[in-house]
């Protein structure tokens, strides 16, 4: 069942019925124990023993009450210390987004940080839901095999967040014992196989938390143990924190990577900007025994497309053959829509293959007609400005050499 959120209270904890019977049933227990022993002993009232008895008795009540105080409040220093803890990871984390190749690069990093805060959780899982069809997918995993999870094909409404918040999917939940809730499961026999299979060792209790982004559910953090009742009350609370803030995280990681994308890639291409092209030109490792080769490409028809078919058709040209130089060169070289109708590229030698790949690009250019391109290419040896004007040159030669 889900556990009320404390923290929607303003407080991270509270004492219970059990605790308040103890701090005011002992001491007076205590007193009417004290009490029938000492009238045992002496059937005469004595009014200074009875006072020292009294004495006693509420001095021991007050040490018990004291001891009582003590180790809540070292249990909230602890429970504090954790969340200072959890806010430093997270704040790490946004600090290093921009680090990450990918969102799924970042979650990986957000799972392991989760899992290692918690100290119940030796497996853990970020499933993502699909915000129009409730398709649930895992993104990351910890002590799970991910790619059999990767198999499974459950939507929002099979997930237990779902099941035990009828719906609403807006607070932590903890299950102590999965036995009984995979009882009732409607996924299929295969796929609760695969949920056997997957992890590490067999998953006994699961804590599983909402992450909401701009008002929606963006995907559901689990951490999950191989023991029956492994998540206490500070440890849902903990991970009401970790979740909250890791939405923060995640939001700010798109929002950054969204801007890094605007800055540094072509729009219509998905290529490097010529301002990003450039500033990597500065960090290319020459390698002496393959040799560097600049080639700039241009268009040869781009304003014809325009005028006759529309600019549509003139982005899908660009598109095309950006398509084309991406898929030669992108992972390897350096590769750009330098501006208009021209790219650019920096690749490592040698030049034979080079030249094998750009005949293979228009090659592939005549197949799907009307586009073709003239290009120049000059050997790097760091000398940008000289090599660009080379280049550049090279290129108008050979358009002036199809058009003669």
């Amino acid at each position: 069942m889900p556990i009320k959120d404390s923290l929607k209270k303003k407080k991270i904890d509270s004492l219970d019925f059990k605790t308040h019977l103890v701090l005011l049933g002992v001491p007076l227990l205590l007193l009417f124990i004290c009490w029938a022993i000492f009238f045992s002993i002496t059937a005469t009232p004595n009014s200074v023993a009875n006072l020292i008895l009294i004495g006693i008795i509420y001095l021991f009540g007050y040490s018990l009450n004291y001891y009582f105080h003590q180790g809540r409040l070292t249990r909230l220093w602890e429970h504090l210390q954790r969340v200072v803890h959890v806010n430093e990871t997270t704040f790490e984390l946004v600090n290093i987004a921009n680090q990450y190749r990918d969102e799924t690069a970042f979650l990986n990093a957000l799972l392991n940080k989760a899992v290692s805060s918690i100290d119940g959780a030796e497996m853990g899982s970020i499933i993502r839901v699909e915000p129009d069809s409730g398709c649930l997918s895992f993104e990351s995993a910890v002590g799970i095999d991910i790619n059999k999870l990767k198999q499974l094909n459950i939507n929002l409404e099979q997930s237990f967040e779902y099941r035990i918040t009828k719906g609403k999917c807006d607070t932590v939940v903890v299950i102590d014992d999965m036995e009984a809730i995979n009882a009732h499961s409607s996924l299929s026999a295969s796929d609760q196989e695969i949920l056997l299979q997957a992890p590490s060792t067999a998953i006994r209790s699961t804590l599983s938390s909402p992450i909401h982004i701009d008002g929606k559910l963006y995907a559901m953090l689990n951490l999950d143990s191989s023991k029956v009742k492994a998540f206490s009350h500070y440890d849902r609370n903990l991970v009401a924190i970790l979740t909250h803030e890791a939405a923060n995280a995640i939001s700010l990681y798109q929002k950054t990577h969204k801007i890094s994308t605007l800055a540094n890639f072509d729009s219509l291409t998905g290529l490097y900007n010529r301002q990003r092209f450039e500033a990597l030109v500065k960090e290319w490792a020459l390698k002496p025994h393959f040799g560097s080769y600049l080639l700039l490409i241009d268009l040869d028809n781009l304003k014809t497309i325009n005028d006759q078919l529309g600019h549509q058709a003139g982005d899908a040209a660009l598109q095309k053959l950006s398509a084309l130089l991406k898929a030669q060169w992108h992972d390897k070289q350096l590769v750009a829509r330098y501006g208009g109708d021209e790219f650019i590229a920096l690749c490592h030698g040698p030049l034979e293959r080079i030249n094998n790949e750009i005949n293979a690009i228009e090659k592939a250019l005549e197949q799907q007609g009307l586009v073709s391109f003239s290009y120049g290419i000059e050997q790097y040896n760091g000398q940008w400005n000289k090599t660009f004007k080379a280049v550049d040159e090279a290129m108008y030669r050979n358009k002036r050499d199809k058009i003669n």
